[in-house]
């Protein structure tokens, strides 16, 4: 299946009616705000199975880690919302600086206006249709751009959307990356864009003409590290679930792990037990374990596999689009498994030798480009001690991708990674401008903020 571009005449027409619908005012009112909200939910609720099979066909996503990892998230963002859109929206009091007295202060949410989301293949529904909870609880119009990568689930998210709203409030445009340039070269008032870290150069480049805020979610190459003191098994576990999720094709996915020598061959062999565990002795034949999303992803991730030794799996189909998940050990020097975003289920094992393991792992992990997320595995108080050494979007000790669940703190990248964050609250904030006001009183006016400035003596000392 392939979907046409949408063609730029379209576009700039949709562009034109949801300014002219921003600019009617329909969108300030929080009840329709909330209204329109709960259309959403209704419609994620009519819709799932069409995303569950689209999201099977594209990327061969059992329907249970379909709703685990897109939808119910998706669903739970807009109820988030629509439980506190109100309190979010309200007019917040401030304290006034004695300089500006007598007078009262307030922060007031803006709606920034007409949005464009932009978003990746990996998680096709809840990558687009998160921020899109966002833009509307913030009062934003919006246009979304699903990927082509997998044609399925964009259709049926095109369907559902047009469906629900009309297109000058919410549409969905279709296309490659001609249409990605025409959108960004369009004038908009906020661009979420969630994808690699080379297009956000382009977008950046096109924000800039127009002085467009962003909100860049990006990738990277995301450290995992093992200590002596780990606990294992556990690790294993929690690394292994967290590296064959997707087939690897996450954003924070544990990219390439860095370990103590003395507890490296006792995590390979933890590692190959908790993999069978999680998929069954033959992975391949598991329905849970996702498909590489395209046949160029195929050859790119396998090439990985001939840049070091095989520790465990490293069996692949390519006419499945199947690669096992693989621990890869003594990496050829200038590998590109080590420069590459991998995305896929292959995790190459550095070994950290001798003394002076902190001081070694912070040492590599800053001589590389901040990553979107951190992993340790060991002692708490270490694992907090090497946070303070190092950056990163986010990250967890003793679990890897749990961060990204919790609604109640940001999740976003810095640097290379991304950045702007959101999730929860910090949604309806990234598509909202603080506009800060002072209400100054009228039976008073006092005199020493006029020239001449006769009371400056006064001013002065109390300033």
């Amino acid at each position: 299946m392939e979907l046409n571009n949408t063609p730029d005449t379209v576009i700039d027409k949709i562009a034109a009616s949801q300014k002219a619908f921003f600019a009617s005012h329909a969108t300030l009112d929080v009840k329709w705000r909330k209204a329109q909200l709960k259309t959403l939910l209704a419609a994620m609720d009519k819709w799932e199975q069409p995303l569950a099979d689209a999201l099977k066909t594209d990327l061969h996503k059992s329907y249970k880690e379909a709703y685990l990892t897109e939808i119910s998230l998706v669903k739970a963002e807009i109820k988030d919302a629509i439980k506190h859109i109100r309190r979010w929206v309200s007019r917040k009091k401030c304290l006034t600086s004695i300089a500006c007295m007598p007078a009262r202060s307030y922060i007031v949410k803006e709606p920034l206006g007409n949005a464009l989301i932009v978003s990746p293949w990996n998680y096709p529904v809840q990558l687009l249709l998160n921020p899109l909870v966002g833009a509307m609880a913030a009062g934003c119009t919006a246009v979304l751009k699903p990927s082509p990568y997998v044609p399925h689930v964009s259709k049926v998210i095109e369907d559902m959307i047009t469906e629900c709203f009309d297109p000058a409030y919410i549409a969905v445009v279709q296309g490659n990356r001609n249409v990605n340039k025409k959108l960004f070269n369009c004038r908009w008032d906020m661009i979420f864009f969630t994808g690699s870290p080379a297009l956000a150069h382009d977008v950046m480049e096109a924000a800039a003409k127009h002085l467009t805020p962003v909100v860049l979610e990006l990738g990277g190459k995301s450290p995992c590290i093992v200590a002596a003191d780990a606990d294992i098994e556990l690790a294993a576990r929690r690394i292994a679930w967290g590296k064959t999720l997707n087939c690897g094709q996450t954003c924070i996915a544990p990219d390439y792990l860095l370990i103590a020598s003395s507890v490296k061959e006792a995590f390979v062999e933890a590692f190959e037990r908790q993999i069978h565990k999680l998929h069954g002795e033959d992975v391949q034949k598991d329905e849970h374990y996702v498909r590489m999303v395209s046949d160029k992803a195929f050859q790119r991730v396998s090439s990985y596999l001939s840049e070091g030794k095989i520790l465990c799996g490293g069996h692949n189909d390519p006419s499945e689009r199947y690669i096992e998940p693989t621990l890869l050990g003594d990496i050829t020097k200038g590998a590109k498994v080590l420069e590459e975003e991998i995305f896929g289920p292959i995790l190459p094992v550095i070994e950290i030798k001798g003394d002076n393991f902190e001081a070694q792992v912070e040492k590599y992990i800053n001589s590389r480009e901040k990553p979107l997320a951190f992993y340790y595995f060991g002692n708490e108080k270490r694992g907090w001690k090497i946070i303070g050494h190092t950056s990163s979007g986010g990250g967890c000790i003793n679990d890897t991708i749990m961060h990204i669940v919790n609604s109640h703190i940001p999740f976003g990248g810095v640097g290379n990674s991304g950045m702007g964050n959101y999730h929860g609250k910090r949604s309806f904030d990234a598509f909202s401008h603080e506009r800060s006001i002072v209400v100054s009183s009228r039976w008073i006016d006092l005199p020493f903020k006029y020239m001449p400035y006769k009371l400056f003596g006064l001013t002065k000392h109390l300033l």
